[in-house]
């Protein structure tokens, strides 16, 4: 799956930085993430600073604004999603690998939920970083399930139409506090069908 990493929502190349800057950097990008997706896009900025073990300031001078953030956020959850199907399908069982990748996916939705309006602004000024995405995750679907079907693991019969339509409808349910959990518990259930009658037990 070489080339399905890094890099796929394309994009300028980020400037060089020291061992410790990029580590703040990709502290505060992590926690940005994970507040974005509990309390969405106007969460404090000075909670992900704090939450990070930074300063405001060492924040600000990696994203002079909160919609630098936001874009930085959204291409790198995209594109560690990305490298996590080649990560994924290096180590484990095929069927086990497009399991543990759709609910990686999960996490990925519960940001873009969190960046909301935010987000559709981001996209509608940087159409590219859309197109990179509704092209990349059914690329990975499709290898996922493709070699999950030729392992045996999974039913022979399974169309990736009927992966992304199932995944569509999960992404889709209404935003609650259950969503996330109910959502991981619809997902096994789907990876449980797709396991019924398979030739490799």
């Amino acid at each position: 799956m070489k080339g399905s990493g890094a890099g796929v929502m394309g994009g300028a190349a980020a400037p060089v930085l020291r061992a410790d800057a990029r580590r703040n950097r990709d502290k505060l990008l992590a926690e940005a993430a994970q507040l974005f997706a509990e309390r969405g896009v106007n969460a404090a900025l000075e909670e992900i600073a704090r939450r990070a073990g930074v300063g405001i300031g060492t924040l600000y001078r990696h994203f002079p604004t909160r919609d630098a953030l936001i874009a930085t956020v959204y291409q790198r959850e995209s594109e560690a999603l990305y490298a996590a199907a080649e990560e994924l399908a290096a180590r484990l069982p095929a069927d086990e690998a497009l399991a543990r990748w759709m609910h990686r996916s999960l996490d990925m939705m519960a940001t873009k939920r969190g960046l909301g309006e935010s987000l559709k602004a981001l996209l509608r000024e940087r159409p590219e970083l859309l197109a990179a995405s509704k092209s990349g995750f059914p690329a990975m679907v499709e290898r996922l399930l493709g070699a999950a079907k030729a392992s045996g693991r999974i039913r022979g019969d399974i169309e990736l139409a009927d992966v992304l339509h199932a995944l569509n409808g999960i992404y889709a349910a209404p935003e609650s506090v259950e969503w996330r959990a109910r959502s991981g518990r619809v997902l096994d259930l789907l990876v449980a069908g797709m396991r019924q009658g398979a030739t490799v037990g």
